[in-house]
């Protein structure tokens, strides 16, 4: 019996595992429930509910073309001892996850238990991420050429063997997760996933490159297509390539040019980036748990403050803008790019807080998370990684510059609603008679703000700075680039 081990990569086209299973005889798929996932705290409810959605699509996809799915929960390692013991079981195939470490050392075990019972498991790429990888140097033609490589077909047919039906889909409940509930929630599945890319490339897109800084246009401008990516219902190949073909269209005036060259020449190259960092991820499993730069080792650990933390993760810090990105990050499962940056680099510069724990919040707040691409940035808007430039966004200026009539502010932050525009930046300078007429009273119905700007912004780099300008974090930094730097100079990334 062949088992297809389905993990972030929950589709039926471009699935090169699916594919060579059902040429080798009959095929049994099957999704796992790990308990040493679901219970990190980096997992959330809301991404169990997309799994699922995913999940009875595939699992339907699957029936169509003759193939089960069988859907259960525990330990990987122990599943594919039953399945042996009881069916038989002669291959395994699946992608190869690039996750944190508790993934990395399921794999090991998986790959010992294999060897052990001369089970053959296959993995195989499913992104530009290279196992192993040597060096750097020359990384960016070897993901170019692997985003050029054709699109694996779905199977025509699938042979499966005759097993008792067994397992389901698992609520939260079943799984003993806190449930939480979106306002609004992109929908799982391959077929969410291809209109999301369709709508893009054919209108949303437009304006992508002016557009995607704001939270004002970037709900709508920016692909929205991350959930898809980072739990596998297209792959990064199917997009490349049909944002490629789009290009060229563009180019010899089958669409007006302008905007549209310069918006799908930025998001063909944040694909590159997408699997840049994850190959971060790859190359050191423990990103999330330790310091990239040890040299950092200690600078935040003995300065915990909880109810800063619980300030930030409930959108109650007294930065308007600030709080409405929380509000509608927790709410929607989204926020685009640059303030996720500002509200990482907030809680770790401003707030003084460690990023372990608020990056294990935003992961469960991002319905999009993907380990690898999270970490490398939780790890560079904290300063932590040794090589990237110290970035501490001002929440005043991103305000001003990003949603200077206050717009998002006052659909996220409804005490603030009456607020003029002249103080919708800075409540807290507003005059009590000012407070009284808009009736929002400043410490009252919304925070005043729980640190001072200025005195944050600069004790926050002095601490970074002076562990920079140290010996040590020289010599790590020099190291931190070879392993992880990339390689701009050579257009090698």
């Amino acid at each position: 019996m062949n088992v297809v081990w389905f993990k972030r990569d929950l589709r039926l086209t471009d699935h090169l595992p699916l594919l060579n299973a059902s040429k080798n005889g009959k095929v049994l798929g099957i999704y796992i429930y790990e308990y040493e996932v679901v219970n990190q705290p980096d997992f959330d409810a809301i991404h169990l509910q997309f799994i699922n959605e995913s999940l009875i699509e595939l699992s339907d996809g699957l029936a169509k073309l003759g193939g089960k799915l069988a859907i259960v929960k525990g330990n990987a390692v122990q599943i594919f001892q039953r399945l042996y013991d009881v069916y038989g079981m002669s291959n395994l195939w699946s992608h190869r996850e690039v996750g944190t470490n508790i993934t990395f050392q399921r794999d090991l075990a998986v790959a010992k238990w294999a060897n052990e019972h001369q089970v053959d498991w296959q993995e195989f790429s499913q992104n530009g991420v290279i196992r192993k990888l040597k060096s750097r140097d020359g990384w960016a033609k070897r993901w170019g050429e692997k985003m050029c490589e054709s699109v694996h077909p779905t199977p025509q047919k699938l042979s499966s063997p005759h097993l008792p039906s067994y397992g389901g889909i698992l609520s939260a409940q079943d799984l003993k997760i806190e449930e939480r509930q979106l306002l609004t929630a992109q929908k799982g599945g391959a077929h969410e996933a291809r209109n999301y890319l369709r709508s893009f490339l054919a209108v949303r897109g437009a304006q992508y490159r002016k557009e995607m800084s704001s939270p004002l246009t970037a709900f709508e401008s920016c692909s929205r297509i991350s959930p898809y990516l980072s739990w596998g219902c297209i792959s990064i190949k199917e997009v490349f390539q049909d944002t490629i073909e789009i290009a060229a269209e563009v180019k010899v005036k089958r669409r007006p040019k302008g905007a549209w060259s310069a918006s799908l020449k930025s998001f063909l190259s944040r694909l590159s980036w997408h699997c840049h960092f994850m190959q971060k991820l790859e190359d050191q499993p423990d990103i999330n748990e330790v310091n990239i730069s040890r040299a950092f080792d200690g600078m935040r650990s003995s300065s915990w403050d909880e109810e800063k933390y619980i300030a930030w993760r409930d959108g109650n810090t007294g930065y308007p803008f600030i709080d409405a990105c929380m509000r509608a990050l927790k709410a929607t499962g989204y926020l685009n790019f640059r303030m996720r940056a500002m509200v990482m680099s907030f809680a770790s510069y401003h707030l003084w807080l460690h990023w372990k724990k608020t990056g294990d919040q935003l992961a469960r707040y991002f319905l999009d998370y993907e380990p690898g691409i999270h970490w490398s940035q939780v790890q560079m808007q904290s300063g932590t990684t040794g090589i990237n430039t110290i970035r501490v966004y001002s929440p005043y200026k991103q305000s001003t510059d990003q949603d200077p009539e206050g717009i998002f502010i006052k659909q996220w932050v409804p005490e603030l609603e009456n607020v003029p525009v002249s103080y919708i930046h800075k409540p807290s300078e507003m005059p009590e008679m000012e407070q009284m007429f808009c009736g929002c009273s400043i410490g009252k119905d919304y925070p005043l703000p729980i640190v001072e700007h200025f005195e944050a912004y600069h004790h926050a780099q002095q601490k970074v700075h002076a562990i920079k300008q140290t010996l040590i974090a020289k010599l790590e930094a020099r190291n931190v680039f070879i392993k992880h730097g990339s390689r701009k100079r050579n257009r090698q990334t």
